[in-house]
């Protein structure tokens, strides 16, 4: 990418999973890629909300059109590390009517009866849509993983689960686009801390996000398995650092412009005579002059 958009090196090559990517000496302060400041990003995220508007508005377009093709933004991070944030500023900028977000929490006792990834399935989004998730199928190997919510055994055989069955969603046509925000301990502390400074912001303080802290270590520890094992060519991963809100969702606005852009969808031809149609307004306009 040149001069003018202050990326000496692309995201998807910059921020993507490589193998012996290690978490432990990952710096979540980081613009890995990026030469400018936060301003040169702001006025970048602009241009690039422009494009990614049209873009999303031609994938729309192919989808009304009869075309299968569909886009999916999988967000996982620990709390603060700004999943919300992404959804409203980046997924902000396009036509609300063609994305559908969605978060997944505890199942219920309908989800719990059937495999881990129905409830999954049955989100992803339809051809022409932008899908989000906001938290998804990776709780079931980092949540899970953590707190012994299911055997050893049981989580340790869904990553494989997991990549066969984002293999067959990418075949479908879905492209899939990965991002694990990662926030420091400092930073994560300094968010939830703000969180009771704010009085707009208690609505979202949780006594239970200190609780989870104290399982840092194997939070990393379940990441890095993730990282690992479910970073696929169909879907590869990219660790976005988190620290600085302004250059995660700059890095997350550049990787769904470039993946909608990669799809090279042009706008749909009418299936009707344009120039008849122009000739029937041409006539209603002269009686009604």
């Amino acid at each position: 990418m040149g001069k003018r958009s202050h990326w000496r090196e692309h995201p998807a090559h910059a921020l993507r999973v490589d193998h012996g990517f290690r978490l432990e000496s990952f710096d979540a302060a980081a613009t890995p890629g990026f030469e400018g400041a936060q301003k040169h990003a702001e006025r970048l995220m602009e241009r690039r909300g422009a494009d990614l508007a049209e873009l999303q508005e031609r994938l729309y377009a192919h989808g009304r059109a009869g075309g299968d093709r569909s886009m999916l933004l999988v967000l996982q991070g620990m709390d603060t590390a700004g999943k919300g944030g992404i959804v409203r500023h980046v997924l902000g900028m396009v036509d609300p009517q063609g994305v559908a977000s969605r978060g997944f929490g505890v199942p219920t006792e309908e989800e719990r009866a059937h495999h881990f990834l129905w409830r999954i399935d049955r989100a992803l989004p339809q051809a022409g849509r932008i899908g989000v998730f906001d938290r998804s199928h990776y709780e079931d190997v980092l949540v899970v993983r953590v707190h012994g919510l299911v055997p050893e055994a049981v989580w340790q055989g869904r990553y494989s689960e997991i990549n066969e069955w984002e293999a067959q969603v990418a075949e479908r046509g879905t492209t899939i686009v990965k991002c694990a925000l990662m926030v420091s301990p400092e930073e994560q502390l300094n968010r939830i801390e703000e969180r009771l400074e704010r009085p707009d912001k208690h609505w979202k303080y949780n006594p239970g996000d200190l609780d989870e802290r104290a399982h840092w270590p194997a939070y990393m520890e379940a990441y890095q398995a993730v990282l690992d094992r479910t970073s696929t060519p169909s879907a590869p991963w990219h660790v976005i650092p988190a620290d600085n809100k302004w250059y995660a969702r700059l890095a997350v606005t550049e990787l769904l412009a470039s993946a909608l852009e990669s799809l090279e969808l042009g706008w749909p031809q009418a299936d009707f005579d344009v120039q008849a149609e122009r000739e029937r307004i041409a006539r209603l306009r002269s009686k009604e002059v």
